[in-house]
């Protein structure tokens, strides 16, 4: 098998987190969003990774070779912002006769069983994966007959299909599948100058390719900061860790603070994620992802992302209220 990461793109949603970094690696809940991607692909033993990259290549090839050394990953650079089907196209080299591929875009952290796949693929050509969801007319959407995709829609104005697709895509036949991307682009199919999936798959599907359009357990987006903070609730569930130190300090269940961080004299959580080598003193946090090398000193914060390197200092008010007052501070 190979596994096809489109990595390209600026992030814009998450910025000014992505002004200087990868958007796939923004950290939440204690990894980068690559880190939780590729963990949840490790089952596959995947022949080879193919990274398709912006300018930002390096960062993540360096990221990979730290952090999943005995994995055989490729990066190709896309030049030129052509959509997400010229993206994937750009593996074609990669990708040879008898290999199965699978396409993963790095916008959403999923979380299902891809030890099925062989198993949900046998009576077709590959899977959409999908997940229903109620403001369908925000997503693309798969419509079914039966068990197969025979439609696929998107943003509906009625409710046609709650199906959204998840970016995340089989393909039996890696080869065929990349044949299929190459005669799209060449026939020019574009929406507003660019090339997407659907109408790859569309074509495919009516040369009589059957698709099938499994269900996720869940979809974590990691576009934007509040759905990232969301997702950060989510993924810190049941999970309690402190590998920093934590002096005169109360830690809120569930929280996450990395090797090297120092709490002092604090209360954090809860869902807090706290990365390697910070700072926090005499502050209150909640709901939070505070990034590499940050110090954080008398602050309240909730709801907030902080990222590397960035100091955050405050200093206690000094105050003389008399009775009946109503004092009301914002941020």
């Amino acid at each position: 098998m190979k596994i096809v990461l489109p990595v390209a793109g600026k992030g814009t949603r998450l910025r000014p987190h992505t002004h200087t970094k990868a958007k796939s690696l923004v950290h939440v809940a204690g990894k980068t969003v690559l880190e939780h991607i590729v963990s949840r692909l490790a089952p596959l033993q995947a022949e080879e990774y193919i990274f398709i990259t912006d300018e930002n290549g390096a960062q993540i090839e360096r990221f990979m070779t730290e952090t999943f050394p005995d994995l055989s990953c490729s990066y190709i650079v896309q030049k030129e912002r052509l959509g997400p089907a010229h993206a994937v196209a750009l593996a074609s080299p990669r990708i040879r006769p008898g290999d199965d591929v699978l396409v993963v875009f790095n916008d959403t952290i999923f979380v299902t069983d891809l030890t099925r796949l062989q198993a949900l693929c046998g009576d077709c050509d590959g899977l959409i994966y999908s997940k229903e969801v109620e403001d369908y007319q925000r997503f693309g959407v798969n419509v079914l007959r039966g068990d197969y995709i025979v439609d696929m829609v998107e943003k509906p104005d009625t409710p046609i299909s709650r199906l959204a697709q998840v970016g995340l895509y089989y393909l039996k036949d890696g080869a065929r599948f990349m044949g299929y991307l190459q005669k799209t682009i060449e026939a020019g199919q574009t929406v507003k100058g660019e090339y997407y999936l659907p109408a790859v798959f569309m074509n495919m599907i009516g040369d009589g390719l059957k698709f099938r359009a499994p269900e996720i357990d869940a979809w974590l987006d990691c576009g934007k900061p509040e759905t990232l903070l969301k997702t950060n609730r989510y993924l810190l569930k049941g999970r309690h860790h402190c590998h920093g130190q934590a002096d005169n300090t109360v830690l809120i269940e569930p929280v996450h603070i990395g090797r090297g961080a120092v709490i002092r004299n604090s209360v954090i959580g809860p869902n807090v994620s706290v990365a390697a080598g910070c700072l926090i003193e005499e502050s209150v946090i909640r709901d939070s992802i505070i990034n590499t090398d940050s110090q954080v000193r008398g602050m309240v914060l909730r709801d907030s992302i902080l990222g590397d390197a960035v100091a955050l200092v405050s200093k206690p008010r000094r105050m003389n209220i008399g009775d009946h007052s109503l004092i009301e501070m914002e941020g």
